[in-house]
């Protein structure tokens, strides 16, 4: 199995945060900055990190906005696409959450992990195509400001599944848009995740494989499996 890949496949793609970059972290400190003080309104108690696990990681920011809200009873108007940050609405907590991103990434930089730069350079090598699928907006931006950008072919990111209406995850359409940016069959396409939600989009688009990147504790890696992981690893040079 060259690269740790089963035969007949012949295009990666991959998620960003927690797969090739350390900015699930990131992700996760922000929601909890943006969602904790809604809580306290409300008299909840915080945002955790199962939280984050089950309700936003992987998800479009509104999604993961409307179906943490929903988790804990709280239902607040759509508002609009430019709502201020401060404005109570689904889409003002989700520029909320963007900004405190921004400023993060802006401050402390973003860490890429290294197993998975020489995992993309030796799928370069392999002759495999290479597509990032985030949900993140801001996908051009850090795989610029990582160097990133030079090991991949081509990107499906939240902004091009807000502009195009492609369902987020755990539907598989965004998976399905980047193997369509190659011209492949969804068979011929393994999708490396991290979070449940994107494990759950490959096994629903029937990709050829499935890698579960576990970045956090054993029970992660079983809810990984549970979604429909072919194979789990704590890195991507795992495979190598």
């Amino acid at each position: 199995m060259p690269l740790g890949l089963p035969d007949g496949i012949s295009v990666c793609l991959f998620d960003l945060d927690g797969v090739l970059t350390d900015t699930a972290a990131v992700h996760r400190a922000a929601w909890k900055a943006t969602f904790d003080p809604v809580l306290a309104d409300e008299g909840q108690g915080e945002f955790t990190a199962d939280d984050y696990a089950e309700y936003v990681d992987g998800k479009p920011r509104l999604d993961g906005v409307r179906d943490f809200l929903a988790s804990r009873d709280i239902h607040l108007p759509e508002g609009e696409a430019d709502d201020a940050d401060d404005k109570r609405t689904v889409n003002g907590i989700g520029n909320r959450k963007n900004d405190d991103v921004l400023g993060r990434i802006k401050r402390d930089g973003v860490k890429v992990f290294e197993g998975s730069r020489r995992y993309l350079e030796a799928a370069r090598d392999a002759g495999l195509r290479r597509i990032v699928v985030s949900s993140s907006a801001n996908t051009a931006d850090v795989l610029k400001v990582t160097g990133l950008a030079e090991l991949v072919e081509g990107r499906v990111d939240g902004v091009t599944i807000r502009e195009e209406g492609i369902k987020g995850k755990p539907a598989p359409d965004s998976f399905l848009a980047g193997a369509k940016l190659v011209d492949a069959e969804p068979a011929a396409a393994v999708v490396f995740e991290d979070a449940t939600s994107g494990v759950e989009a490959g096994r629903r688009g029937e990709f050829g494989y499935v890698v579960g990147v576990n970045r956090i504790d054993d029970r992660h890696a079983d809810e990984l499996r549970k979604h429909g992981a072919s194979v789990v690893v704590d890195d991507l040079d795992d495979l190598l």
